[in-house]
């Protein structure tokens, strides 16, 4: 492994998110190795109290706590906005081939709070090479 090179964790990599990022990750040449932690997606947003209504977010929550608590080097969580997905990946949620058409204008007037999955792929890789003042990093709307 050389010094530029990077080794990942991916949580959730059978969601459409987790899926893009490892997409882009097979991808880089400068990513050593890749660790997929899954489950069964069932819903949005992330819930760090851990006592949301949503169990899905407050699994996210946890899992995004625990990891904290571990004693990695960097640990960043991700809670981007509108995510337009990679076209051609299989876990990309159905609703957005309706909903794609609003994505320059979110993005015209929210720029903060509309991405890419490609961006927000790149984004991740980034912040884990170069480091970022905050742990939980989120779209703004």
């Amino acid at each position: 492994m050389s010094q530029t090179s990077i080794r990942i964790i991916i949580t959730g990599a059978t969601g459409m998110v987790g899926e893009g990022v490892l997409h882009v990750c097979l991808q880089r040449p400068d990513v050593d190795a890749i660790l997929l932690i899954n489950r069964k997606p069932s819903g949005v947003s992330t819930d760090s109290s851990e006592k949301g209504r949503s169990r899905w977010a407050r699994v996210k929550g946890k899992t995004e706590n625990d990891l904290m608590r571990l004693p990695f080097r960097q640990v960043f969580a991700f809670r981007p906005g509108f995510i337009k997905p990679i076209p051609g990946l299989a876990r990309a949620n159905r609703l957005y081939k309706y909903i794609n058409w609003l994505f320059p204008l979110g993005r015209a007037l929210f720029p903060s709070g509309f991405c890419t999955l490609q961006e927000l792929a790149l984004a991740m890789i980034r912040v884990v090479k170069q480091g970022y003042e905050r742990k939980i990093i989120e779209g703004k709307y």
